[in-house]
């Protein structure tokens, strides 16, 4: 088993491939390590950019030359806004003052006991027994800073009322002095600190509380003086707890505008990544090599595991390695752009591996693909879902690529994939969170949705023609009867042709019943014949119910004509330019499997002498005729579709020599082709499953009995024949 139904590269036409070895051979090693370390050498193109040392010229009060982005997710720390802040914080704080309950409580001691001495000779003047108007002109000198009312009030007082007066002016100034008085509110407050603060005495008249008030006032003092000391203190504790200003930044972020002038702030992002130094990154081109090598290596490997029939086809391995890395280069060289990363046409990987070779390929190296745009796009998990997402949808999509709707499916496909894993992104909080951004990116992943279509489109056929891989639309123009090879057997010999028609129906419904490739097979069927071109009366369908001239030859010779048309049909489709793949078919389409008419012949030769096959001896004379001189040379069939091919020309030839044509001789004739096909090991070099012949036979019977279905008898055949035979018995 070497190829599959949609695997048509290029394979050998002249002898049978080798075996598969279990082993990994010295061989595949050199050739694991040349590919693996061209594809490296080819994704080392990605790393130019940081290898090249370059002088950005960015400064602050420059003018940006290009817009700077940056390069992955960061959070910054901002030294600018940081003390701006801090800076706020402190203006806030208010001036600190000195005060402190036991500095208050001394001023007031100091204060009352001032307050006290100048109230002693209003005490002797109080104390004294003597007449009202000599106690007036006592009071009439103390206290001098009293108004002549507050006097006035004084020197009518009642003695007995002085005590309470007297206490009432000393607890004012006592508890006021004690409460904080600065000495820039002093002024302010001086007038209201007595009364505020004087004790609750009911028997006080509003003339007394005027009184001790008035006596109280001038004593007070300010306790709470400014402090620079503790304003400078409480500010810079106020700066200090402010917490570092961070500037959050995404992979892609732009950080300044092209011909914009660049910030201080601007400045501080930049050179957290060392954008503005001329600087060679060698630790990302080595992580970058690094992964690439990596994946280089599984590639192939996976290729060397489960695709072998690729393994040893070198333009196979071109083709796979510079598709991959022309992927990868797409995603990496615009990694950090804004939109660029989203306009790129990965999915035409998917696609192109899909249509030219199959999907198995497609789906691996979407994958790959993918983590190499994960790598190169940061450390975010979007351009590699982007990337992984889009490819698969192209992937289910494509089909084989047929018909040009194909294609316009696959581009909606993929622009619905990408816009939804941006919706997804978005969502999470990891992608553009604005409507415009989402726009805008919408924008670009359904254009690179279309431009990956039309490479794709444009593109498949011309790699298939030159990599030696049939594509659907080269099958389709090789299919059509205006070709030349074809008119020549549809003009020359009209019996193979008709024979290739029904044998192509047969095989491609068929293939289309095991799910192999029905357009490739019908094409190998319409061209498996032209080796009759060089020889057509040797073949009994283009003999027009003439003499048969095998019927003069001796088997062997015979056999070697008949043989002959299979490197005449080499030669033919050479000299054609069919496709390599195309002439595969044409030995493989009969293997090496007996000729068995003239086996047969040979073998009732043998057996004449001896009474015919009916006795002993003539069976035993005829059990001597070694069957390998009327084998075919083969190869036996490598492909699903080969032994389609086989088993179609077989059952067609069969059926058409039958009398009868009912259903049930039908089957029979059908299953005794497969059986015998089976039993000579036709197809042990194949991947067809017991399910697949079974499904093959009911095919062809279907298929069969829809071509020789029985048909109404009209009255004018009927004359016609019997006028034939009355021609026939005169004659």
């Amino acid at each position: 088993m070497q190829t599959s139904g949609s695997e048509r590269e290029e394979e050998a036409v002249s002898i049978e491939p080798p075996e598969r070895s279990i082993s990994f051979s010295r061989g595949d090693a050199l050739r694991f390590i040349v590919s693996a370390f061209l594809v490296v050498l080819g994704l080392g193109i990605g790393v130019i950019g940081d290898l090249s040392p370059t002088n950005p010229g960015l400064t602050t009060g420059a003018v940006a030359p290009s817009t700077v982005y940056a390069p992955r997710d960061a959070s910054i720390a901002n030294p600018i806004e940081t003390e701006q802040a801090r800076s706020a914080a402190a203006a806030a704080v208010g001036p600190k003052y000195d005060y402190s309950p036991d500095k208050a409580a001394a001023i007031a001691a100091v204060q009352v006991a001032e307050l006290e001495l100048q109230l002693k000779p209003v005490d002797a003047a109080f104390s004294a027994v003597q007449a009202p108007e000599a106690r007036r002109t006592a009071l009439n000198g103390v206290l001098p800073f009293l108004t002549a009312s507050d006097r006035a009030l004084l020197q009518e007082l009642d003695p007995s009322r002085w005590p309470i007066v007297e206490d009432a002016a000393v607890g004012a100034l006592r508890g006021g002095e004690q409460t904080e008085i600065r000495d820039t509110d002093l002024a302010t407050r001086r007038d209201s600190l007595a009364l505020a603060s004087m004790p609750a005495t009911r028997d006080l008249t509003t003339t007394e509380q005027q009184l001790a008030a008035a006596i109280a006032t001038p004593f007070f003092v300010a306790n709470s003086a400014y402090s620079t000391s503790l304003t400078q203190q409480a500010r810079a504790e106020a700066a200090a707890a402010q917490p570092t200003q961070m500037d959050t930044l995404k992979a892609g972020q732009v950080i300044v505008d092209q011909g914009h002038v660049i910030t201080a702030a601007d400045m501080i992002k930049i050179s957290y990544f060392g954008l503005e130094k001329s600087t060679v990154e060698l630790g990302a081109a080595a992580g970058w090599l690094l992964f690439s090598a990596l994946s280089a290596a599984i590639l192939f490997g996976w290729l060397w595991r489960f695709r072998p029939e690729y393994w040893h086809r070198n333009r196979s391995l071109f083709l796979i390695a510079l598709i991959f890395v022309v992927a990868v280069l797409a995603v990496k060289i615009p990694a950090g752009r804004a939109w660029l990363p989203y306009l790129m046409p990965t999915a035409a990987a998917s696609m192109l591996l899909s249509l030219l070779l199959d999907a198995g390929f497609g789906v691996v190296v979407t994958a790959l693909v993918a983590l190499m745009a994960g790598l190169a796009g940061g450390t975010t998990l979007e351009p590699a879902a982007y990337v992984a997402m889009g490819g698969f949808a192209g992937l289910i999509s494509i089909r084989k690529g047929e018909q040009q709707h194909y294609f316009v499916q696959a581009a909606i496909a993929v622009a619905a994939a990408d816009i939804a894993v941006l919706g997804s992104f978005a969502l999470l909080g990891e992608g553009a969170h604005d409507m415009t951004g989402m726009l805008q990116l919408s924008a670009a992943a359904a254009g690179g949705a279309v431009i990956a279509a039309v490479i794709a489109l444009g593109s498949f056929s011309l790699l298939g023609n030159v990599f030696g891989i049939l594509t659907g639309t080269q099958l389709l123009e090789l299919a059509n009867p205006s070709r030349p090879l074809l008119r020549r057997l549809l003009m020359e010999t009209p019996g193979t042709y008709h024979h290739s028609l029904m044998v192509g129906n047969l095989a491609e419904r068929a293939a289309t019943a095991i799910g192999a490739d029905p357009l490739l097979v019908r094409c190998a069927a319409y061209y498996h014949d032209v080796g009759k071109l060089a020889n057509p009366l040797a073949f009994i369908e283009n003999q027009a119910g003439g003499e048969n001239i095998h019927d003069q030859l001796e088997p062997e010779v015979s056999a070697t004509i008949l043989r002959q048309h299979v490197p005449d049909g080499l030669d033919l489709g050479s000299k054609a330019k069919l496709p390599k793949p195309l002439l595969g078919f044409i030995p493989q389409h009969h293997g090496t499997a007996v000729m068995g008419f003239v086996y047969n012949k040979a073998r009732e030769a043998a057996a004449a002498p001896f009474g015919g096959l009916s006795t002993a001896g003539g069976r035993a004379a005829a059990d001597k005729v070694d069957p390998g001189q009327f084998r075919h040379a083969g190869p036996k069939p490598q492909s699903k579709e080969a032994a389609i091919l086989m088993l179609s020309d077989g059952v067609e030839a069969s059926v058409r020599s039958l009398s009868s044509r009912d259903e049930a001789t039908i089957r029979a004739m059908v299953g005794q082709i497969i059986t015998e096909r089976v039993t000579d090991g036709q197809l042990n070099e194949c991947d067809l499953t017991i399910r697949d012949l079974e499904n093959i036979r009911e095919a062809f019977v279907g298929q069969l009995l829809g071509m020789y279905h029985q048909r109404i008898a009209y009255p004018q055949n009927a004359v016609v024949e019997l006028e034939s035979r009355r021609k026939r018995s005169k004659g």
